[in-house]
């Protein structure tokens, strides 16, 4: 680990002990974040697997339907039937902020003639599998609108999360210690030079004392 080079002196220790100070203090705060975005990362997991689960299941007999249809009618008569659709849908993409992470928030909406109720086809050479499949089709299109969006959620709270583990990390063994390594140095260089002094001082004392007593030895 690299050391951080200063200068020995009480200011450059009053500099570093406050920049280790605050370095504490956003090491705590992005500690807090990562836990909570945790917290919230699972939750939002947890939420998309169920989702999912359901999800497959209804397209799974939306597969089934249709293939039980094109298996009882001829694939061109399909395909005649689902040319034109009764309606159209978009989707509305709005955003929220969550623990600093902008997430989408999606809504499908139908456009058109979205008030009508029946079948884009006539019922005189198509099976009741096909209007079982589109109902079941139209009834999960909702859930895989909201599973777009925990999967986009989920994916960019986990990069968060990788972005806020790696300053923590950054911070708890890397730029705190080096903060108090050049504190511990600059302290004992502090210290070693104070010692210097006193060693010095009572040299002093002790030139001067013998000075002193100089002159009354000699009068002796």
């Amino acid at each position: 680990m690299a050391e951080i080079r200063v200068n020995p002196t009480r200011m450059e220790l009053k500099r570093l002990q406050t920049r280790y100070q605050t370095a504490r203090r956003g090491h705590k705060l992005l500690k807090d974040k990562r836990d909570e975005l945790m917290r919230q990362f699972l939750a939002v997991v947890r939420e998309d697997r169920e989702l999912r689960l359901r999800v497959e299941r209804a397209l799974g007999d939306v597969y089934g339907g249709i293939a039980m249809a094109g298996a009882a009618a001829h694939p061109r008569m399909l395909q005649a039937a689902l040319l034109v659709p009764k309606c159209e849908s978009a989707v509305t993409v709005r955003h929220r902020n969550c623990m600093s992470v902008t997430v989408p928030q999606l809504e499908i909406q139908d456009t058109g003639e979205a008030a009508a109720v029946g079948f884009p086809y006539g019922f005189a050479f198509t099976s009741g599998e096909l209007d079982g499949a589109l109902t079941a089709l139209v009834a999960v299109r909702a859930d895989l609108v909201k599973l777009a969006e925990l999967e986009k959620q989920a994916q960019l709270l986990a990069a968060e999360i990788e972005r806020t583990r790696r300053r923590v990390n950054a911070l708890e063994h890397i730029l705190m210690p080096r903060y108090l390594s050049a504190i511990r140095t600059i302290k004992m260089k502090l210290d070693e030079n104070e010692r210097g002094n006193i060693t010095r001082l009572m040299k002093v004392k002790d030139l001067m004392l013998s000075a002193a007593h100089a002159p009354q030895d000699e009068d002796e």
